[in-house]
This record gives structure tokens, sequence and C-alpha cells, in this order.
């Protein structure tokens, strides 16, 4: 099933408005496939979903965690600080003309919010959904620098006397954390990897 059924799907039980469903999925393909989204795009939602699959049983709401990646992303500006709230924002916004229950859209918001600072919370569905995030650290090397490429690309309007200490800064407090991943499923699959591969990055620097 492709990403638009996917967002299709999760939609259909709240509206029979197929209008309103291809509006809502219009605005996030537009807005993902921005000029100078070489990374934060639809093929980052697509691998979330991807690496939540296999833990599917795992997440209480898995509907409210899939929602909150399609939205995740959705205001995404490399020079703004306030792009999760602006997402979370948009979010609520959307799913309440999609008529989904409001506690749900705060969970949402809520989530949305975390991939801002990325701390472990008490809730373990949005654990699961900040490990999906970042589990593009944990990849081979390969993978991994790729997409440090196109994380410059996106940050291209810093000159590299600008980017690269406040790069180092992000990937130093990662290894500062206790551990990178939340969740014991991701924790076993990708954090040593993933330490490998940043201290690998910050060795290029």
């Amino acid at each position: 099933m492709n990403i638009k059924d996917q967002f299709e799907q999760l939609c259909l039980p709240f509206t029979k408005d197929q209008r309103l469903i291809n509006n809502l999925w219009k605005e996030i393909d537009t807005k993902y496939t921005e000029k100078g989204r070489h990374y934060h795009n639809l093929l980052h939602l697509e691998n979330m979903l991807t690496e939540l699959e296999p833990v599917k049983d795992k997440i209480s709401d898995f509907t409210v965690v899939s929602f909150a990646i399609f939205y995740h992303d959705i205001v995404y500006n490399a020079t703004s600080k306030s792009n999760e709230e602006k997402s979370a924002l948009k979010a609520k916004e959307k799913l309440s003309e999609l008529g989904f229950p409001q506690s749900r859209i705060e969970l949402i918001s809520d989530q949305i919010l975390a991939t801002q600072h990325h701390q472990k919370s008490k809730d373990e569905d949005t654990n699961y959904l900040l490990d999906a995030d970042l589990s593009v650290l944990g990849k081979d090397l390969e993978s991994y620098l790729s997409y440090t490429r196109m994380i410059r690309k996106e940050y291209s309007i810093y000159p590299d006397l600008l980017y690269k200490p406040g790069r180092k800064k992000v990937l130093k407090h990662f290894l500062e954390l206790e551990s990178i991943f939340k969740t014991e499923y991701f924790k076993e699959k990708y954090e040593v990897q993933a330490r490998a591969n940043i201290a690998a990055e910050i060795q290029l620097l």
C-alpha cells in the first residue's frame, strides 16, 4: 500500500467525504515535497511507518501515532525554531475538520511537540514515534552518511562556519543521552550502530 493509500485508510473511519480526504492529502503531499526538503519529505514518513509496522501490536493507539507521523514535519523550515509547534497546530486544525475525537487530537499534538526535544516520555506510544523518527541514525554507515548529506542540503543557507559547530552540538547531545532510543525494540536494533555513526560524523566535521 502506498503512502497516499495509507493516509486514506486512516481517514476513512472518520469521514466518507472523499473530497475532504483528498484535500488533506494534497496539503501533506504539497508540504512534504517543497523545494529544499531533501530529507524531511514523504520518504521520511514512509520509512517511519515501515519502522513501526513490526511493533504495531505494542502501540496502544496506532491511529494516533500514524497521524502524528503524517503531521510531525508538515511545517518545516531549517531556519525556524518553531516547526514543531506550528506542525502541531496544523494537525489540530486539520484533524478537527476530519471529525477526529478531540481527546486523541490532543495526544497527537503532544506527540508532535515531543519530537522537538526527543526526551523519553511517560507515554510509550510517544517513545515509539520518537524512535522511528531517529531510526535513520542507526542504519548502515553508507545510509547514515547519505542522510547527513541531505540534512546539510536542507541547511545550505548556513555556511560551514555556522553549520558545523551547530551540528556537532546536536550530535554530542545524542551521545550524552543515557540511550538515544527510548524503547527496548529500537535500542536493541539501532543503539550500537547509531553511536558509531554519530562518532564517525563528528570526526568528519
